[in-house]
């Protein structure tokens, strides 16, 4: 499954460990591109990113990883191998929408939404589920019309709303799910008190073909949202997105000391790539 949209953690130097942690726990999973910077890997055949991109941003609940197991077995098994050094969220158990699901944290901080059932009804294993909180809250069902606006195809395959007597505000977003560019995620929101919101410790790649598309998703992610560096940007609900060229990657693995100096010195000052620019300092 070669993922165009796929997420990235971001880690103190500890990628390839976590890695290859991820790894030992799931089934058909391999590291499939790994230097000092960036460990790419592949569990179940999705596509996942490590960055050790130091101290400064730290991994939290605000985006977990909701995972499929399809029997109790596969699902004590990967709760048991998760938790080794981790943290319970909610406990492993029966719950209405499932016969066996809980919440983890593991050690290196990613958190984990274990739960049994079929990948058939979600469309894939592992699916990014973001919580909208604090200052977010309320605006978890602007976030999935807007996302779904700015990329073709997309759908919205439902929306559960909380009820007045649940114990949050009536109408906000329970759970939720949608579909962009054929990659499913999915969407909460919380009105509790929590320590924690988006960063830019987990990101959402976007691989892009040609400089249309960086256009076009750079300029409807960035708006009301803060550009950054490197093809980095926060959207208007703070989630991080990363808009980088298809053939960056392509370059970075082939080239040469000389040109890796090369592309290095172009891409540092830039924001929103430029595609051309990259490909002539590869050049040289």
């Amino acid at each position: 499954m070669d993922n165009k949209i796929y997420p990235c953690l971001w880690f103190n130097g500890e990628a390839k460990e976590a890695a290859t942690f991820y790894c030992a726990v799931f089934d058909n999973s391999a590291i499939t591109a790994d230097s000092p910077m960036v460990v790419n890997f592949s569990l179940a055949g999705q596509k996942f990113m490590g960055l050790n991109g130091g101290p400064e941003f730290r991994i939290n609940p605000s985006v977990s990883f909701f995972v499929v197991c399809e029997s109790t077995e596969e699902t004590d098994s990967v709760w048991q191998k998760l938790l080794e050094g981790g943290t319970v969220l909610m406990p492993i158990d029966k719950y209405d929408w499932s016969d066996r699901y809980g919440w983890l944290q593991d050690r290196f901080g990613v958190s984990w939404q274990i739960s049994q059932g079929k990948v058939s009804d979600v469309g894939q294993k592992f699916t990014p589920a973001l919580m909208f909180t604090g200052e977010q809250h309320g605006k978890a069902e602007a976030a999935i019309r807007h996302y779904t606006s700015v990329f073709q195809p997309s759908s919205i395959d439902g929306i559960l709303r909380w009820e007045a007597a649940e114990g949050e505000p009536a109408g906000t977003v329970k759970h939720a799910q949608f579909r962009i560019l054929d990659y499913v995620m999915m969407v909460m929101e919380n009105s509790g008190q929590h320590q924690f919101g988006f960063n830019e410790a987990v990101s959402i790649v976007v691989s892009c073909e040609n400089q249309e598309e960086i256009d076009h998703y750079w300029k409807e992610l960035s708006e009301g949202g803060l550009e950054s560096r490197c093809g980095w940007l926060k959207d208007l609900f703070g989630v991080s997105w990363q808009i980088v060229p298809r053939r960056m990657h392509e370059m970075m693995s082939e080239a040469t000391p000389e040109q890796m100096a090369r592309l290095t010195q172009a891409f540092l000052p830039m924001k929103k790539f430029d595609l051309a620019a990259l490909e002539k300092a590869y050049a040289g």
